[in-house]
């Protein structure tokens, strides 16, 4: 355990037993006057708003019905909390599975002394349908200013037992006080799966099946570089049926393996019924293919076309919503069904390939020890070429390559659904592989503090796509601000972009640049010769670090450069060649600089071993790349003879 790990639970301990002095939560529309006059959050200054109590209450019906009631007040500061006056619900609504009744919200203000309550008018509550199975309940509270409270309750009934809601103590808020109650009948069983650091500010239960859970003091959870999902990082408890008890052989399991999850998603006319669906034209298409040589060939070809011929809804879904046929022919659909498509024509092509369900990172990661098919929220095309090597595609994106795993589902878990072989295995997602970035400068520095020179840049795998994604989504002009990085003394031009379209071929660009020295004089003359290399400044300055660190892939970067000294002038400092690496090597950085002939060569090289770095060891890796960047912005300085 970290200093810095037992210090946040030391302060959470302290702040926990203080809470429970407190009144935690309270009836619709009474509030202590404290509430309303409160400036700011206790244990975290600088929020703009804060959870005073999220409370929720889950227990079933005779019908075995599950009802969820849920309470919540939030409290707004400043105005940069606007966005917390938007409320979006959203549930499972296809057949009436789930539907929300006994909405009610308010705004509750401090006027002149006296405590004045407008409620949400019940016709600027609208429900959104999203697609043909889910819809949300959407509404924003009236007459937000700073110090306003905003309460809201509402139930909601679920017709599916195993559709157990999940609670989240934590998240982009500050939360005083979360509280989960359920009760339980004695025929179900639902297996916990447990992730929180503070202790229970409330655990307990009673003979009846009521077990009520509460942490106080919550922090929150912030937007911090190269995290996944925030979901991920948050206390939480889940919930997942695992068997309704009964006598005998009426007792029944559900869900408890991955091969039940991926045997109910086959069997689904939504999923597994689509996957046989003729498409127009179809034909031509998959006779095309069949005269390829290769398998690679094939599906090189076929990815292409669906990428080519449809446009992505922006809607992540595992399923099909009116088939894929109907999809195909107006030429637009989510992700389940364009996907759908490729698996589709692979195999009508002879390709080994099977649907594969993910969660995307931004949806969270799924736990391969918690078997349902929930947490998914899209579809891919999965091909396992051998013990080594397999292809997943998304043909969503544009910009994808078929021969790499999307950047998005990197170091995250898919279900592949192998029917026929009645096989269905979790497969983690990751690329071993280092993704290189080469950068090569030769320039000429002038004596009047400019530098002028040509580069090569060359981007493989995911840096290739997003490169070629901003260039052609941006424009020129645009992607090369992208390259200056901001740097508004340099002018780059005659940029030229090789192999963009080619999936097997790394992109290359060469262009022409021109930098002004500023800072420099008549006598001497600055320069970082870290040119169109890494970012000047490291993403990682907070001192502290609330969530994991996963950069998706290996990061490796090398910059080789060459700078030709101006006559009259001679070094007068030069970086020291230095190497580091972390404390188990996971990340090595190394600088070698020297002169040469009148010409100063450079070289730095970053190698990264992993791409997932815990939070437990943000001390070494914050001080690593604090180190990193002060050498990689460390400048030369040139002196008049």
């Amino acid at each position: 355990m970290t200093k810095t790990f037992t210090l946040i639970l030391a302060c959470a301990i302290t702040l926990t037993v203080k809470a429970q002095t407190t009144p935690t939560t309270q009836a619709f529309g009474k509030i202590d006057k404290a509430d309303l006059e409160l400036k700011s959050c206790d244990f975290e200054k600088d929020a703009n708003a804060m959870i005073l109590f999220d409370k929720g209450d889950v227990f079933f019906d005779q019908q075995y019905n599950i009802i969820y009631n849920r309470h919540k007040r939030i409290k707004i500061f400043n105005t940069n909390a606007k966005d917390e006056a938007n409320i979006r619900i959203e549930y499972y609504s296809a057949n009436r599975e789930e539907y929300i009744s006994g909405l009610q919200a308010q705004t509750i203000n401090l006027n002149n002394g006296n405590v004045e309550i407008v409620k949400v008018d019940k016709k600027q509550i609208f429900t959104e349908a999203i697609d043909k199975f889910r819809s949300a309940m959407v509404f924003s509270f009236p007459n937000v200013q700073a110090g306003s409270v905003l309460e809201f309750k509402y139930n909601l009934t679920s017709a599916n037992v195993g559709d157990f809601p999940d609670w989240y103590f934590q998240s982009h808020l500050p939360n005083r006080y979360s509280e989960l109650q359920t009760t339980v009948p004695d025929i179900l069983y639902y297996k916990n799966l447990e992730s929180r650091y503070q202790p229970y500010a409330v655990n307990k239960g009673d003979a009846g099946g009521t077990q009520v859970r509460a942490i106080a003091n919550v922090p929150s959870i912030p937007n911090e570089p190269f995290m996944t999902s925030r979901e991920d990082n948050c206390e939480r408890l889940l919930f997942q049926l695992l068997s309704i008890r009964g006598v005998g052989a009426a007792s029944q399991n559900f869900s408890d393996t991955w091969t039940k999850v991926g045997t109910n998603l086959m069997e689904n006319d939504y999923l597994g019924g689509q996957l046989g669906k003729k498409l127009t034209g179809e034909e031509a298409i998959i006779a095309k293919a069949k005269t390829m040589k290769t398998d690679d060939e094939k599906i090189a070809y076929l990815f292409a076309e669906v990428k080519n011929a449809m446009k992505w809804d922006e809607h992540y879904y595992k399923f099909s919503d009116d088939g894929i046929n109907k999809a195909w022919d107006k030429k637009t659909g989510g992700s389940g069904e364009i996907n759908m498509m490729v698996c589709h024509l692979l195999k009508k092509a002879g390709v080994k390939v099977y649907p594969m369900i993910v969660s995307t990172r931004g949806n969270g990661k799924v736990n391969p020890g918690y078997p349902n098919s929930y947490k998914f929220n899209s579809l891919v095309a999965y091909i396992p070429v051998d013990s080594a090597k397999s292809y997943v595609l998304d043909a969503t994106n544009k910009y994808n390559l078929y021969n790499q795993i999307p950047s998005n589902l990197l170091n995250t878990f898919g279900l592949a659904l192998n029917k026929d072989a009645n096989s269905y295995e979790m497969t983690f997602l990751q690329n071993q592989k280092a993704v290189r970035h080469f950068v090569l400068v030769n320039a000429e520095i002038k004596p009047d503090s400019k530098i002028s020179g040509t580069a090569s840049l060359v981007y493989y795998g995911y840096k290739k796509v997003n490169a070629v994604e901003k260039y052609k989504t941006d424009g020129e002009k645009k992607y090369i601000d992208y390259l200056r990085d901001d740097n508004n003394s340099m002018k780059i031009s005659n940029i030229k972009m090789e192999d963009m379209d080619v999936d097997t071929l790394p992109l290359k660009q060469s262009l022409d640049f021109a930098l002004d020295l500023t800072g420099s004089d008549d006598n001497y003359i600055y320069f970082n010769p870290n040119v169109l290399g890494a970012a000047r400044t490291s993403p990682f300055l907070s001192v502290n670090r609330l969530t994991d660190i996963d950069f998706g892939y290996r990061n490796g970067f090398t910059l080789v450069g060459a700078y030709k000294i101006p006559a009259g002038y001679k070094i007068e400092s030069l970086p020291k060649s230095a190497s580091m690496a972390m404390p188990d090597a996971s990340i090595t950085f190394r600088l070698i600089i020297a002169e040469q002939n009148g010409t100063i060569a450079v070289r730095y090289v970053i190698d990264a071993k992993k791409s997932m770095f815990f939070k437990e060891d943000y001390p070494d890796f914050h001080e690593f790349y604090k180190r990193m960047y002060e050498m990689l912005n460390e400048q030369i300085v040139l002196k008049k003879s």
